[in-house]
Order: structure tokens, then C-alpha cells, then sequence
């Protein structure tokens, strides 16, 4: 498992979708992931501490599990398959491991809230990861997923083209 951070929060040029830019956190290697407006909002209200009135469904799920005695250890994006990304949610219930399937965006979601860890599997980073050259900020292809995957991975393919790579320059600095 590759630890990750979440680098930004952006919405498509392509479809308007939200898209989480998730950064390895010890390299220059990104993961895209595809959200929803309501978990897009969920993670960016926690990550930049706006307060509401009231709890957020994720905010209930974190109090839910506290209640309970249980704690969230970290979260890992485990796979994707069909050009969908799966979670899991690692728990400590009464001394014991738990793990809970989940989906990334509401994984991403209870990670900041539980200031749990974020990971990646290798595995999902070399099936979409960019990797950003060091000299030109281009991206560079690892060459691990074969053909069948890259047609099932075509819309991801589309949205890396649509990149602002001078955004992540600034970034960088």
C-alpha cells in the first residue's frame, strides 16, 4: 500500500464532474478519482474547517462510530475494475480489525473526519496513476495495464489530457 494525500478538489472541463486528485505522498504520482457533488462537498468543507449548523451524512457516520467504541485506522482504495474504483474502511472494533467495503468518495470523506491515513494499492496506481516527469511536468506512462484495461480506462485517458499541468507546477513550488 502507497500512502496518499488529497492534493485538490477540481471539477471536469470534460463533463463538469468533481474529480479528487489523490498524491502519493513520498512522489510525484497522482490518482484521479471521479466523486459526486455531495461527497466533493463533504471532503472540502472538513479540509478547509467551514463549520455547519448541522452534521453532514459523514459526520454522522465518524459520531456513529465513535459512539460505538470503534476507530477508523485508515482507508484504502483497493481496486478498480470497469472503470470503477472500490475503498475499504479499516476499523478497530474491541481490539480487532474490521473492514468495511466502501466507496472512495465516502471513504475520502470519513478519512478527514477521523484524520485516518489514506492508502492506495499499487496495483490501482499503476492502472491510473499519472506520473508527473521531474524536468517537464509531463506525464509519463508506466506501461503496466494491457489493452483491454486502456479501453475499459479510455475516459480516464480523456480527463489526464485535459489537465492543467501549469496548475500543478504552482503546486510544486
Amino acid at each position: 500500500m502507497i500512502e496518499m494525500v488529497i492534493d485538490s478538489i477540481r471539477v471536469s472541463l470534460m463533463n463538469y464532474q468533481r474529480v479528487v486528485i489523490l498524491k502519493e505522498k513520498e512522489a510525484n504520482r497522482y490518482l484521479p478519482i471521479w466523486i459526486g457533488p455531495a461527497e466533493a462537498d463533504a471532503i472540502a468543507v472538513k479540509l478547509q474547517n467551514v463549520e455547519l449548523a448541522r452534521p453532514l451524512t459523514h459526520d454522522l457516520l465518524q459520531s456513529v462510530i465513535t459512539t460505538l467504541g470503534a476507530s477508523v485506522n485508515f482507508i484504502v482504495v483497493n481496486e478498480l475494475q470497469n472503470d470503477t474504483f472500490y475503498a475499504k474502511l479499516s476499523l478497530s472494533v474491541d481490539g480487532m480489525r474490521v473492514e468495511v467495503d466502501s466507496r472512495p468518495s465516502d471513504a475520502l470523506a470519513l478519512a478527514v473526519r477521523a484524520k485516518a491515513p489514506i492508502y492506495t494499492e499499487e496495483s490501482v496506481l499503476d492502472k491510473a496513476g499519472i506520473t508527473l516527469e521531474e524536468e517537464t511536468d509531463k506525464p509519463v506512462s508506466k506501461g503496466k495495464v494491457d489493452e483491454q484495461e486502456m479501453k475499459g480506462l479510455s475516459a480516464y485517458k480523456d480527463f489526464i489530457n485535459t489537465l492543467d499541468l501549469e496548475d500543478f507546477k504552482k503546486r510544486k513550488s
